[in-house]
C-alpha cells in the first residue's frame, strides 16, 4: 500500500520535480504549494464569475488539479460585464 508522503507527493507533482524530497519538506512544500494555488483560485474564480470561496477551498485541497480545472473552464461573465465592473470602481 502507498504511503502517505508518496501519495502526496505524486498527488502535489512535487516528486516529478525532486523524488529524493524527505517527507517533513514535502508536507512543507506541498502545504505552501496548495496555499498559493487556493489564492490564485479564488483570484481567477472571482474574475471568471464563479464562487470564490467553493474555488479557493478545492484550490486548498486539490491544489493544481483545481487550479488546471479553473482554466480550462470557460468564463462565465461576459466581456461587457467585466468592463461595466471595472468602470464602477472607484480611484484610490
Amino acid at each position: 500500500m502507498m504511503e502517505l508522503a508518496t501519495f502526496l507527493g505524486y498527488f502535489s507533482g512535487l516528486y516529478f520535480i525532486k523524488p529524493d524530497l524527505d517527507s517533513s519538506m514535502l508536507f512543507r512544500t506541498a502545504a505552501l504549494v496548495h496555499i498559493l494555488d487556493a489564492a490564485l483560485c479564488g483570484i481567477i474564480a472571482s474574475q471568471s464569475g464563479r464562487n470564490k470561496e467553493a474555488w479557493t477551498i478545492a484550490g486548498l485541497l486539490l491544489g493544481i488539479w483545481a487550479l488546471g480545472t479553473l482554466f480550462l473552464l470557460p468564463n462565465k461573465r461576459s466581456v461587457a460585464d467585466r468592463e461595466t465592473s471595472i468602470k464602477r470602481r472607484e480611484p484610490l
